[in-house]
């Protein structure tokens, strides 16, 4: 930085000195912030004598509650065994029904395309309208057949799905009580 003066003298000026505060050298650090380290003092412990039947009592409290883990921890094992089986169960029930439905839809797609041929080939109205009520009649009679083995399909897997959940659980909490 260099001074600019608006006197018009022909003195030779001095220049200025920078202010101290401002400048930081080299060597100086910066200054360090953080917790402030305290000393605690040191307190002597009393000695105390714990009564024996009090130490007996923790140390009976301390086992049962290590026994009480280890069982908790062996139902919840043995349920996340039962839950991952239970998943496995219904994702293939979910698959077989859902192949069921295609095995379904597969068919009265057929049904529907013998249907329009049929109704392409007929001679007269009276034999079309013959032709379609006898393929409703079928229809209905196959979809009653379908909706039943649907029906009993979806009742296999969640049978099959929930019965060892139930048991598995009742058995896994009764070992833990």
């Amino acid at each position: 930085m260099s001074d600019v003066s608006t006197e018009t003298t022909t003195a030779p000026s001095k220049p200025k000195s920078k202010p101290a505060a401002v400048s930081f050298e080299a060597n100086a650090e910066a200054p360090k912030f953080g917790i402030p380290h305290f000393d605690l003092p040191k307190f002597e412990m009393p000695a105390y004598e714990v009564p024996a039947a009090f130490r007996e009592f923790a140390e009976k409290g301390l086992n049962q509650a290590k026994d009480n883990w280890e069982k908790m921890k062996a139902a919840t094992e043995e349920t996340t065994d039962l839950i991952e089986n239970s998943y496995a169960a219904v994702s293939k029930g979910a698959a077989d029904y859902g192949l069921k439905l295609i095995e379904v839809a597969r068919a009265n797609a057929n049904a529907s395309f013998d249907h329009a041929s049929e109704l392409l080939t007929a001679k007269s109205l009276s034999e079309a309208v013959e032709r379609s009520t006898a393929h409703a009649r079928k229809q209905f009679d196959a979809m009653t057949a379908q909706a039943k083995e649907l029906a009993a399909l979806a009742q296999k897997v969640a049978t099959e799905t929930a019965e060892p959940i139930k048991k598995g659980v009742s058995s896994a909490f009764n070992k833990a009580a």
